[in-house]
């Protein structure tokens, strides 16, 4: 447990807030150094892939004698930004918690991953075990985006929080952009003018009534269904003027299964039939990010070895579950890589107070490592 906390401690002290969420941000280029240099220590053949300028993924590889599956375990470097803490960067343990930005989401399983490579380059597999510490995870992906071009595996194993119970399902999400077209004018005349806010209430009303279909007929065992909010909304010039345009920014969580094609037709649905029946009404629609979601059998070899490892230890029997959020497994099994997500619990994703249960980080990196050596054997 000590190496567990001391690495840990290191990590998240470390400040690697995403600079495309917090301008200023100070990045992943301090924590990827560390994290090559004790791979590097460690024995690994080491690379630095620059996803952006700055902003480098670290790939680590214990290699394998030859013959075996190769193993890639995932983690990314970033986190989200720290307003409101008191000390985000100056970890502190009481009882089994480690507090600090990070910990949790996901410096807990990036040490899991890092002490289990090195673990495997000791007991000299036959197949490769390679480590990526990514960066972005947070807002776009560009790190595991830039891994898939250059590096492949039999399996992956992303160390997201899963309080040890076996993920093999997640959300995806897409953002449209809507955009309603009004005609400006003086507040005083109504004859000349044409409200583009009022225009969009029609459509928010209709976004409602999508959600509400949605969430009323859930079709996935683990995900239930689809959901849909409005985000950001944007429109008017002052007081006394009609607005001539008003923007309004959607998301769209979709579940496995559903495609940008579908929910692009759904929306549009909707404003077909509002300008059907209201001849001033003029919208537009834009889809500005699509990230899919994810799903993989629980019969492939790597979900049951993970399960089967994680079964072996005591106290906890590993649940099948799905997640709400989106994660980079959904990039890696896009790239052909069949993927689970399995890694340490806590609390305070994105919270204020955040912290990581150092026994279930141990026992990510043990569940890791025997999987690593019963698959890659």
């Amino acid at each position: 447990m000590t190496e567990v906390v001391e690495l840990l401690q290191q990590l998240v002290a470390i400040d690697s807030i995403n600079p495309d969420l917090v301008p200023g941000g100070a990045g992943e280029g301090e924590i990827a150094r560390f994290v090559a240099d004790w791979l590097e220590h460690a024995g690994l053949e080491v690379e630095l892939d620059e996803a952006a300028p700055g902003r480098p993924n670290v790939i680590g590889v214990a290699r394998g004698t030859g013959g075996g599956r190769s193993l890639l375990l995932n983690a990314h470097m970033d986190t989200v930004g720290v307003a409101g803490m008191e000390r985000p960067h100056q970890p502190f343990v009481e009882g089994n918690r480690l507090y600090g930005r990070g910990a949790y989401d996901m410096k807990g399983g990036l040490a899991s991953i890092m002490l289990t490579a090195a673990a495997a380059k000791q007991r000299r597999l036959r197949g490769d075990v390679m480590l990526t510490a990514v960066v972005d995870e947070e807002y776009a992906s560009i790190g595991t985006s830039s891994i898939v071009k250059r590096w492949h595996a039999d399996a992956a194993i992303v160390t997201e929080p899963t309080g040890l119970d076996i993920c093999i399902a997640h959300k995806g999400f897409i953002w449209l952009e809507l955009g309603t077209v009004g005609r400006a004018a003086h507040g005083s005349r109504p004859d000349l003018g044409v409200d583009a806010i009022v225009k969009m209430g029609k459509i928010l009303v209709g976004l409602e009534e999508l959600d509400s279909s949605l969430r009323a007929a859930p079709s996935h065992r683990l995900l239930h269904s689809g959901s849909l909010h409005a985000s950001l909304i944007e429109g008017g010039q002052e007081l006394s003027s009609y607005p001539a345009h008003c923007t309004l920014s959607v998301e769209r969580r979709t579940i496995p299964g559903e495609t940008q094609e579908d929910v692009e037709s759904q929306i549009r649905g909707i404003l077909n039939s509002l300008a059907a029946s209201d001849s001033h009404f003029k919208a537009s629609m834009k889809t500005t990010l699509v990230r899919d979601a994810f799903e993989v059998s629980e019969d492939e070899t790597v979900v049951k070895v993970v399960r089967r490892q994680a079964g072996t230890r005591p106290g906890h029997e590993p649940a099948i579950v799905g997640a709400t959020g989106w994660m980079d497994s959904a990039i890696l099994s896009a790239a052909g890589i069949l993927t689970v997500i399995f890694g340490p619990g806590g609390e305070g994703a994105h919270a204020i107070v955040e912290w990581v249960d150092l026994e279930q980080v141990e026992q990510c990196f043990e569940v890791l490592l025997a999987t690593a050596e019963e698959f890659c054997s």
